[in-house]
């Protein structure tokens, strides 16, 4: 395991204070997640780092977004991430229009185009390509409302780590 690795888990077997997610590479962690276990990832993302991780991983969705990919995509994407350590979701939108991508803590906008509701330790491996959403959705880990055809295709939208 890699230093990176070593300080990951050391920060979800400690409650989390050692380690600076800005400075996690976003393949190391995916290949951190294909090793965690569900409960491991759920203890992880019930805990004092859960805000920090969630606001990484948003903050990247722009350096990830794929333009070449979006053309013309006009889409409000939201984002309900459940098993926060109140019971509660974090939630945040995505807003993806003239050829860039947005992202915003909370919901800004009513209307969504679609609507992602998954628990946390799920969105870590869905994001860190661990887990296909299609895999998800029929085990009814993945809720999604509204534009199914659009939800299909989100996903090509990002470049998705590689573990």
């Amino acid at each position: 395991m890699t230093d990176e690795g070593q300080a990951t888990e050391a920060a979800a077997a400690n409650g989390g204070g050692t380690i600076d997610p800005s400075q996690v590479d976003a393949n190391e962690l995916a290949k951190n997640m294909a090793q965690a276990t569900d409960e491991q990832l759920a203890e992880l993302m019930s805990g004092p780092m859960r805000d920090q991780i969630l606001g990484e991983i948003f903050r990247r969705m722009s350096e990830h977004f794929r333009a070449d990919a979006a053309g013309d995509t006009d889409a409000v994407i939201h984002w309900q991430i459940g098993g926060g350590p109140d019971g509660g979701t974090s939630d945040f939108e995505t807003v993806i229009r003239n050829g860039g991508c947005e992202v915003h803590e909370g919901f800004q906008s009513d209307a969504a185009r679609v609507t992602f509701k998954i628990g946390g330790a799920d969105f870590l491996r869905l994001v860190t390509g661990n887990a296909a959403g299609p895999m998800l959705f029929m085990s009814g880990k993945l809720k999604i409302e509204g534009d199914m055809m659009f939800a299909a295709s989100a996903a090509s939208l990002f470049t998705i780590p590689k573990g």
